[in-house]
């Protein structure tokens, strides 16, 4: 029954020649949920008795990857666990509230404590990555650790590195993915420190709600959580409502600075290093520029090019509505990737040379884009 409606699905949308709806229809087809049968009975066997654990985000971690970690972190103290969190680096002061973030250590400031710590470990939950180069500098100690690693996490084209691993890019976060984990294990573990947590990673990753990777399910999680003591309001104040003067002063200028594609549904964002010193850049200043762009009539693409000194490179983020995949084109363009609607990248070139790389890119892939209304 369900091949004959999915056959009749595909010849109206055949008929009716809707080829973006088409290749929609068949990524959902073809991608369905990967946590397995076997995966919490694994984990359950694995955390019967207290273990040494190291809980990792990727590199520069946002609102999805500290909540996950932290969650889990509180989860597994209370079920008496030895437990740390190691992040490659520092994150935004607007993530500093977070409960239990004071006690992560961070590798690039505490390196032979994280080290130790790392290569001591029996058990390794990598959360909201799935290649270990998204660790920076702990690649290669994370990589010889002989811990058991557990990968979580709803990116797209995971690596083979876990030993056990639950991989879903259809969910709205890895935060959510941690939330049904946490709900198979123990009903009963959601406290307040866990659900503001979890709550500010789906909140922050779903764009407050408004991703189409938003389900029913991720809003009836979102609920459970403010039962739980997640406070929402709260929360939205942490994340949205505190910049500072230089911050909102740095968005002015690049907002300036925004630049269509002729004949496309595409613009783009270019700050140099001059602009961030200018305007006191700290780390997270330029958290949501890139998706301002989309809030124009219209506009399919939008891309934020930042330039780093530091490292030598333009870091880029990529936008999307509808069905052109920003993941693949910052898999072919500029070394990255993520999720079909949002996605990251860089370049090696100057800014100069990497904005006409990218016009050029997105000239080839032209056809890509929907036909405007």
């Amino acid at each position: 029954m369900r091949q004959k409606i999915i056959c009749c699905m595909l010849i109206t949308l055949i008929h009716n020649e809707t080829l973006t709806s088409l290749r929609l229809l068949l990524k959902n087809l073809i991608s369905s949920p990967q946590m397995d049968d076997q995966f919490i009975p694994k984990l359950q066997e694995i955390l019967k008795s207290p273990k040494k654990i190291v809980v990792i985000p990727h590199k520069n971690p946002d609102g999805d990857a500290l909540g996950s970690c932290l969650a889990l972190y509180h989860y597994l103290r209370t079920n008496k666990h030895h437990v740390n969190i190691v992040s490659p680096n520092e994150y935004p002061a607007f993530l500093k509230w977070l409960p239990g973030e004071k006690d992560i250590i961070c590798y690039h400031n505490q390196t032979e404590t994280a080290t130790q710590l790392l290569q001591k470990a029996e058990l390794i939950f990598t959360l909201d990555f799935n290649s270990l180069s998204r660790v920076g500098n702990m690649e290669k100690t994370l990589t010889n650790t002989q811990a058991v690693k557990i990968m979580i996490d709803h990116h797209e084209s995971p690596e083979d590195y876990a030993d056990i691993m639950y991989s879903d890019s259809r969910m709205s976060s890895t935060c959510e993915m941690v939330y049904h984990v946490l709900n198979a294990l123990d009903s009963k573990a959601f406290n307040p420190e866990i659900a503001n947590c979890l709550y500010t990673g789906i909140m922050t990753d779903t764009g407050s709600f408004r991703f189409s990777a938003t389900t029913a399910e991720t809003h009836q999680a979102a609920a459970h959580l403010i039962t739980c003591g997640a406070e929402n309001t709260k929360i939205h104040q942490h994340i949205l409502d505190s910049y500072s003067f230089e911050r909102l002063r740095l968005l002015g200028s690049a907002l300036k600075n925004l630049t269509p594609i002729e004949n496309l549904p595409v613009v783009f964002m270019a700050i140099t290093q001059k602009q961030l010193n200018y305007y006191r850049y700290k780390k997270g200043d330029t958290e949501g520029f890139v998706n301002y762009g989309l809030s124009l009539i219209g506009i399919q693409m939008s891309v934020l090019m930042i330039e780093n000194e530091s490292e030598g490179k333009i870091k880029m983020s990529f936008r999307s509505k509808g069905a052109f995949s920003v993941n693949d084109f910052a898999r072919n363009y500029f070394d990255g990737g993520g999720h079909t609607n949002a996605s990251g990248g860089y370049s090696l070139l100057s800014m100069e040379q990497t904005i006409d790389k990218f016009k050029s890119a997105v000239v080839a892939c032209k056809d890509q884009f929907e036909p405007h209304a």
